[in-house]
């Protein structure tokens, strides 16, 4: 047996914007400088050290939205990650504004599976090798089937949808592209927990395919996950965590003899600040202060946003607001548009702002009362439980009771009357969830179409929230039985 390589291979994914540092009881958590001094003490005990990133470092941020992303990709620079993958926040700001954006970022960006449909060419790199010690690393980048949802306006973007072509997607990269001294094949993922357990499932062990770094669903595992040999991982949300792999190889033979796994938490107590990125991201903060410090309403109290798959108190307010002196009956808010746990009680226009970053405009549609049912049903099936799917707030005139034994509302009223399948509905939706009918409420557009044609109502849903909130005070929310799930 021969002298052994001990190789650090560092990953977080969805950082969504968490630059700055909270503190949890007196100790500073978090934060962009922490994670980078973090990094930098890694790669000093180390010279072997890997940092990848797997997707989703856009979004969540006043700093992050004012600059459309290149802040971030400022303040990444400076973490100098090895290599990257998209999430699908990372198209957010319009795909040409993403290939931009990668001319500005000093480290790869790689995915397989995002392509142009016209001649099936990639939009970026599929792999990348990086070499360690001798060790030769493989990424592939994957990216979710999200994507679509955010480039339906792009017709000539494609990308592979089904996990079982992603699958077979990977095959091909790694039959053409991986060579005989790689050492070690990682999938750098954003596809989701339950989609990577899928992936491994599928991928043959002849092709040798030694880790999956994951993102998108916001899983903190405390272990790796196993499936066909394969360990998954993945590192929550945020900042305030760093996935490490400490791999000991064979320096003759170049073999596995232990992996290991390990979350870090990032704070104070262990590492640093990086004074260079203080120091940068100190001047946009200082930017973003002096624009969007202004205090915009007050709350009764702290009002919160515990879980994107129940109704919330955030989620009755935000959508009672826009459906208030509306031209429709009902507005369904997307859930994942809220992206903070809680808010106030003191409501500044960049809490707002972070709290809800994304400007859709606004559309109208109108439904039948089967239409409706058959919608929210599908909003509401098994693996809304996961909060893996998309999931809506409603505003305060629609309410059911959902039997997930049963798969059937036991009541679903709207003005406290019984909603009859003759019905009609004018509906609310964001520009996201307007586009993307289908996938999250089993309707397509044709079908609405037939009863009403859909328009644009509002070009900005933000600022009707800046402007209605600008003139109430003492705003509070319950939750009042919307949304009831009963056995």
């Amino acid at each position: 047996m021969g002298d052994t390589v001990n190789l650090t291979l560092l990953h977080t994914n969805d950082i969504h914007g968490a630059f700055l540092p909270e503190s949890v009881n007196g100790v500073a958590t978090g934060g962009i400088s922490l994670l980078s001094g973090y990094v930098k003490e890694k790669r000093e005990q180390n010279d072997n050290t890997l940092f990848a990133i797997a997707g989703d470092m856009f979004r969540g941020s006043v700093i992050d939205s004012e600059y459309k992303g290149l802040s971030t990709i400022e303040l990444m620079n400076r973490l100098m990650p090895d290599v990257v993958t998209i999430g699908n926040h990372e198209v957010d700001y319009g795909l040409a504004h993403l290939l931009f954006i990668e001319k500005c970022a000093r480290f790869p960006i790689i995915n397989a599976n995002l392509f142009i449909k016209t001649n099936h060419v990639r939009l970026f790199n599929p792999y990348i090798h990086l070499e360690k010690g001798g060790i030769k690393v493989m990424f592939i980048g994957i990216i979710t089937d999200e994507i679509l949802a955010s480039t339906r306006s792009e017709d000539v973007i494609g990308s592979v949808v089904d996990v079982r072509a992603a699958a077979e997607e990977i095959k091909v990269i790694l039959d053409t592209y991986r060579t005989t001294d790689t050492d070690y094949t990682v999938i750098l993922s954003h596809i989701g927990f339950d989609k990577d357990q899928e992936l491994a499932s599928l991928l043959p062990p002849e092709l040798n395919v030694d880790l999956i770094i994951g993102g998108h669903t916001h899983t903190l595992l405390e272990e790796p996950c196993y499936v066909n040999n394969i360990p998954i991982v993945q590192v929550g949300t945020g900042s305030s965590h760093m996935g490490r792999c400490e791999i000991a190889f064979d320096k003759d033979t170049h073999e596995v003899r232990d992996f290991k796994w390990f979350v870090d938490d990032i704070n104070s107590k262990l590492c640093k600040p990086d004074k260079d990125v203080t120091t940068l991201l100190n001047a946009y903060k200082s930017e973003t202060d002096e624009k969007y410090l202004s205090v915009l309403t007050n709350f009764k109290r702290k009002l919160t946003h515990p879980a994107r798959n129940q109704e919330t108190e955030l989620g009755n307010l935000f959508a009672d607001v826009m459906q208030t002196d509306s031209s429709f009956d009902i507005m369904v808010l997307g859930s994942g548009s809220l992206r903070l746990p809680e808010l106030g009680p003191i409501l500044h226009l960049q809490d707002l702002r972070e709290f809800f970053p994304f400007d859709d405009p606004l559309y109208m549609i109108e439904v039948t009362g089967k239409q409706l049912r058959h919608m929210i049903a599908y909003v509401m099936r098994d693996e809304h439980l996961t909060g893996h799917t998309e999931f809506y707030q409603y505003s305060k005139d629609l309410r059911f009771v959902w039997s997930l034994s049963r798969h059937k509302f036991d009541s679903f009223t709207f003005k406290g009357e019984e909603i009859k399948d003759s019905d009609r509905f004018k509906i609310g939706l964001q520009a996201y969830h307007f586009n993307n009918m289908d996938t999250s409420f089993d309707i397509t557009l044709d079908e609405v179409s037939k009863i009403r044609q859909p328009r644009v109502v509002a070009v900005s849903c933000l600022g009707i929230y800046e402007e209605l909130f600008s003139n109430m005070r003492n705003v509070d929310a319950k939750v009042d039985g919307r949304i009831t799930v009963v056995d």
